[in-house]
């Protein structure tokens, strides 16, 4: 994907928090002119995705550095892959390293997840992110969701109508807060309403949503609304959705199903830079060897 002047600033953001004091042992053991090559190697089977913000992260540094994209945002790495090389300013690519590294780590820990939610589902039903991202990396986060597979719900509270639980208090109901969505609302927009309970997924359908979010149901519950709602609206399922239920899920007759854990849990994937000066490869040394922090 190509990155917006947003995300550009998150990148120039990161670094300057890393940089506040510069970095006193580079410019204290590094002589400015040397050279350097960098590799990222998966530690792990991983899914890769944030290459090209990997790569800007060290171009924000030396704008001549050179990136060598190996593995693709979306394909799969297996252990002692390497994932990206990046030829440059060697004080460059280490100042940069611990922040190029947390992207490409993080993003691929979420696309890895997305992609293990995406296989237990064996194509029944859809798997979703939802907006539990971290503060201003949303665009990102969704991204690695894409590249894991998964498709994206609502990326911002102005893209779609959810007319979730406390929602439905201030409106008064299920029926007076459908009815004013419908009226506001573009008429291009589908309606969602969350529903817990029979009666809530009766009121839902008689009002018209075009969505129901089955919220936090037990399993017989899920078939029970399921049987109600199957042909009248789209379903979706969310809620205590862990990897360990999505077939279960998957298999139920439901739609879509949403997890924030894709986004707010993934595990970051395990990926080490290895370092080696340019015309000397007996000079490497590895950010995870060293502990480099």
């Amino acid at each position: 994907m190509t990155y917006s002047l947003a995300l550009q600033e998150i990148i120039r953001r990161a670094l300057d928090e890393d940089l506040a004091g510069g970095d006193l042992t580079t410019r204290s053991t590094i002589e400015r002119s040397t050279e350097a090559k960098a590799v990222a190697v998966a530690k792990s089977p991983l899914i890769v995705s944030g290459i090209e913000l990997f790569g800007l992260t060290f171009r924000a540094l030396d704008p001549g550095c050179r990136v060598e994209v190996l593995i693709a945002d979306g394909e799969k790495a297996e252990i002692g892959d390497e994932i990206v090389r990046v030829e440059g300013n060697a004080q460059a690519l280490l100042m940069a390293e611990r922040c190029a590294l947390n992207f490409l780590q993080q993003l691929s820990g979420t696309a890895s997840l997305t992609a293990k939610y995406v296989k237990a589902a064996q194509g029944k039903a859809r798997i979703v992110d939802t907006r539990k991202t971290i503060p201003g990396l949303r665009a990102l986060q969704r991204q690695a969701v894409l590249d894991g597979g998964g498709l994206n719900h609502r990326d911002q509270l102005g893209s779609a109508v959810m007319i979730k639980d406390n929602h439905i208090v201030a409106a008064g109901g299920i029926l007076p807060a459908v009815k004013r969505a419908r009226a506001a609302a573009p008429h291009t927009t589908r309606i969602e309403v969350e529903v817990t309970n029979l009666i809530e997924v009766q009121e839902a359908l008689d009002a018209g949503a075009d969505i129901l979010l089955l919220d936090n149901m037990s399993l017989p519950l899920l078939q029970e609304a399921i049987a109600c709602g199957k042909g009248k609206a789209i379903l979706e399922v969310s809620g205590g959705v862990t990897l360990e239920k999505i077939p279960e899920l998957a298999g139920s007759g439901v739609d879509v199903i949403s997890v924030g854990a894709l986004t707010h849990s993934a595990p970051a994937a395990d990926i080490s830079l290895r370092l080696t000066l340019e015309g000397n490869a007996k000079h490497s040394v590895s950010s995870a060897e060293t502990g480099t922090r």
